[in-house]
This record gives structure tokens, sequence and C-alpha cells, in this order.
């Protein structure tokens, strides 16, 4: 299943038995970018700040304070039923003095999510692949052409006797038909190789 990120920050405020909820989401590419939007919208006096993000396999979600698994998790929900990746989603509640109980703390805060999720703007995350590509002096020409019409950006490159070494990346889905291109257009004298992790 593709999924999407947010393509801006977005909020809904829900009210429940007059607590309110408020539901704030953002782009985070990085676990360090999640928790800077945690700092940057968590509210030092209302009665909770619960968040939950989700970076690709890596999540992580926090109660701060509610009843265990009323509060990050039913956030986290939030995020992967909508769809979304590389997104972080705070819920700040401010009590209004009638317990709601378990049940109730889940969809308050699965549902406050959900509902800023679903209104957000989307954008989709294209899956993008990182490459070592090796060429000699006389193939450049040629490699600079299919890099721009592939859409390639150069995040490193070095020379040495022997010609270049690039450091590429790429959308995924563009992998083979570069490949091709380069095959062709220098008789397969160019290598390219995974970037190793």
């Amino acid at each position: 299943m593709s999924r999407d990120t947010l393509a801006a920050p977005a909020e809904h405020l829900l009210e429940v038995r007059h607590s309110r909820f408020l539901a704030r989401a953002a782009p985070a590419d990085t676990p360090d970018a999640a928790m800077a939007h945690l700092r940057a919208v968590a509210v030092a006096d209302a009665t909770h700040n619960c968040w939950a993000w989700r970076i690709g396999a890596e999540y992580r979600s926090s109660d701060d304070g509610e009843p265990a698994g009323t509060a990050g998790r039913p956030i986290l929900a939030a995020i992967d039923g909508q769809g979304f990746d590389r997104v972080a989603v705070v819920v700040t509640r401010w009590f209004g003095g009638i317990k709601l109980g378990a049940g109730g703390l889940v969809r308050a805060y699965g549902g406050a999510a959900a509902e800023c999720l679903r209104q957000a703007s989307r954008a989709p995350l294209v899956e993008e692949a990182e490459l070592v590509l090796r060429a000699g002096f006389e193939d450049l020409g040629s490699v600079h052409q299919a890099l721009g019409l592939h859409g390639a950006d150069k995040l490193e490159e070095g020379f040495d006797a022997a010609g270049a070494r690039f450091l590429l990346r790429l959308p995924a889905d563009r992998v083979d038909a570069l490949r091709r291109h380069l095959r062709n257009a220098t008789r397969d004298r160019v290598r390219i190789d995974a970037a190793p992790d």
C-alpha cells in the first residue's frame, strides 16, 4: 500500500464532555524532527500532551500520564489507519472535570488524531534509492545527461585516475530505466551498484 505524508501541518479541535482535545500533526522525516514537533506544540499548562509518530518501520508513542494504552497507541493507530508515514501527531488535552474512562479516552485521542489527518492535505511519498555509479572520463557526458533525464541527484562525487564515482539518489521506480539508458549509451562501461548502508 502506498503511503502519504502531510503536505502541510494540520490541526483539529474536539470537545468531549467538557474536555478539549487539540490534535496537531506535522510531516517528520526523522525521529529528531518528530520530537522537535512535540516540543514546539506541547502546551505546558495543559493536562496532557500525548503523541505518536511513524517514520517507516520506526515509531514511538506516549500516553503522557494518561492510563497506559489510552492515548499514544490510539494516535499511532490513527496515523496508520489514515495511511500516513513520516508524520508526528500531538494531541493536547485540557481536562474538563468529567472522567471519560479508558474507552472514552481511546475514542477521544484516536478520534481527534484521525479527524485531524482526515482533513489534512496529503502528499504522496516517493520511494527513493541510493546508488554508487562509477564511470570513466570518456563517459561523463553521457552520465550527466542520463542523470538529468532520470531525476537523479548527486549526493557526492569524487575523481581518481580511472574516472568518476558518484553517490546518487533517485526515485526507486527509475533505477532500471537509468541502468538501461547508461548500458546503451556507454556500451555497458558504467558500473552501478546499490549504495552501502
